[in-house]
């Protein structure tokens, strides 16, 4: 099985490259014998902040983790949430907290490390 990481550091809204990551992450997902794990660090965590409300016909990111989260795994920097004043309880269902020493396995365990 290949392994994909992906690594968020920009915010969910503003720019779009969340929006094009999770676009990505989401198709990978469908690909048989695909293993996908999203890492989300900086303002990215906000990205799996549960209760999202965008305007009608605008993106909403938290729906693109879902569907990442269906069949892979994501993780938060837990050091940049308590920058934020995060918690896990205010995170997606799936979503977990994480380390830096965490994102490091995964990098060494990837295929393929994508930043955005």
């Amino acid at each position: 099985m290949a392994t994909t990481l992906f690594i968020l550091n920009d915010a969910p809204y503003g720019n779009e490259r969340a929006y094009n990551a999770l676009r990505l992450a989401g198709a990978l997902t469908s690909k048989e014998g695909e293993q996908v794990r999203v890492f989300l660090m900086a303002d990215s965590v906000s990205c799996a902040k549960a209760g999202q409300k965008v305007p009608e016909g605008y993106y909403n990111v938290q729906l693109m983790l879902g569907k990442v989260l269906r069949k892979g795994e994501v993780r938060l920097c837990g050091t940049c949430m308590d920058a934020r004043g995060l918690s896990e309880a205010d995170m997606v269902e799936g979503a977990k907290r994480s380390t830096l020493a965490e994102l490091a396995d995964w990098t060494v365990e990837s295929d393929k490390v994508l930043v955005f």
